[in-house]
């Protein structure tokens, strides 16, 4: 497994770290390039280099995937909103892959996947963002950095890029799942597939 040295230190104490609180209205700061405390490297098999870059924590291409999952203390399961700001480096796949809790089954957002373009939710009901309710197509520019933010409730997760309304999936009567291939993420991770990916922030707030 290729993971930086200051990074595998980092991880040594991971499992009884806590989450930075930030200024920023109730919002907690879990991720970025000097604040890896709680992650570790995703075992997914021919992962790549993760290291800081220019502010950015940058996912080398893997093969396919690279990613970090969180190993910390326990996060919320509902009632709760991610935020994250990525950019896709280099590739044409996905360039966010953001795996996290749905009650107690969990789901994907998908920016960048099969080409370039497609964002959207795996699984539901057993389809993957492709065909699904959820799928949609973005134009991603290089190097340009993305705001997604996922809300989850009892009831809905709904999802936004770069302040627009993506997703509202009601959850009644749904399958929430994850592909095989991400169930390393569990249950909170971020990931790239076949890509060079920059994470500058990954932030989480209760509602």
């Amino acid at each position: 497994m290729k993971i930086s040295s200051w990074l595998a230190a980092l991880t040594l104490t991971a499992a009884c770290a806590a989450p930075q609180v930030t200024n920023e209205a109730d919002w907690t700061l879990l991720l970025d390039a000097e604040h890896t405390e709680g992650w570790t490297s995703t075992p997914f098999g021919g992962e790549g280099e993760i290291q800081a870059e220019d502010g950015l924590l940058v996912f080398e291409m893997g093969s396919p995937m690279t990613g970090m999952n969180w190993i910390g203390e326990p996060l919320p399961t509902s009632g709760y909103e991610l935020e994250v700001k990525a950019s896709r480096l280099m590739g044409t796949d996905f360039f966010c892959g953001l795996s996290f809790p749905v009650g107690e089954e969990h789901a994907t957002l998908i920016m960048g996947g099969w080409g370039g373009a497609l964002t959207g939710l795996s699984c539901i009901d057993g389809n993957d963002a492709s065909t699904n309710e959820t799928t949609r197509f973005q134009n991603y520019e290089l190097g340009r950095i993305y705001t997604a933010r996922v809300r989850v409730t009892k009831t809905h997760i709904t999802t936004w890029l770069d302040g627009e309304e993506l997703h509202s999936v009601s959850l009644a009567g749904k399958d929430i799942s994850l592909r095989p291939e991400v169930f390393p993420s569990k249950p909170l991770g971020f990931a790239a597939f076949q890509t060079r990916a920059g994470l500058e922030s990954l932030k989480l707030r209760r509602l």
